[in-house]
């Protein structure tokens, strides 16, 4: 599998199933795409959310309903309790060719990774469905080890402009990059205020 970022502004994801993992799979997906859910009950947190939601037993549906149901995605989840309704309803994405994520069964042709996001930036975690407990681990380690992450990117993304008008040579301004990321007071600083970061990296790396 290639990782990839994927733009899903104005595309639909269908996710069946109604209880705590298809609601975490709404969650990962709601903020960009249109969802709708399909299942023959909700729990009370899907059933609160903002979604198109369809009241259906998968397991009573014709295959031509389920065709109908995922006609229009660009993506579609299983995340039924049953793995065999699952492995159905891949069937019939890979017979149509649309992206589908199996939570339990036959694996599909997408992983849905754990995601650590901010302003500046999205890590993507997976073990390819071998243990969901690491990628979660590593992720909470990322976020814990380096709160300031997204404060020190918009500070690099600062200092590789300025630096391109005070330092001619391309592997220096790389090399005092990377220095500012190995300080620890800078990375401390941010966590307190940006401009006394900024302040402190001006006076110490870059000189006009």
């Amino acid at each position: 599998m290639i990782p990839l970022f994927v733009d899903c502004s104005g595309r639909q994801v269908i996710i069946f199933g109604g209880g705590e993992v298809a609601y975490r799979k709404v969650i990962f997906f709601l903020r960009e795409a249109g969802v709708t859910v399909v299942s023959r009950s909700f729990g009370k947190k899907i059933a609160a959310l903002a979604i198109r939601r369809v009241e259906k037993d998968v397991s009573q549906i014709s295959e031509e309903e389920i065709d109908t149901l995922i006609d229009s995605a660009f993506l579609v989840v299983a995340a039924l309790s049953d793995p065999d309704l699952n492995n159905r309803i891949g069937r019939h994405c890979r017979a149509k060719g649309i992206l589908f994520n199996n939570a339990d069964g036959i694996p599909g042709d997408v992983i849905i990774p754990s995601v650590t996001t901010a302003e500046n930036y999205t890590l993507a975690i997976t073990t390819r469905g071998s243990s969901p407990a690491i990628s979660r681990f590593i992720r909470e380690h990322l976020e814990a080890e380096f709160p300031a992450m997204d404060a020190m990117i918009a500070l690099q993304s600062e200092l590789r402009e300025k630096l391109k008008g005070t330092e001619p040579v391309q592997g220096r301004r790389n090399d005092i990059l990377r220095e500012i990321l190995q300080d620890r007071e800078i990375w401390d600083l941010l966590e307190e205020n940006l401009a006394s970061a900024r302040e402190r990296v001006l006076g110490r790396y870059i000189h006009a």
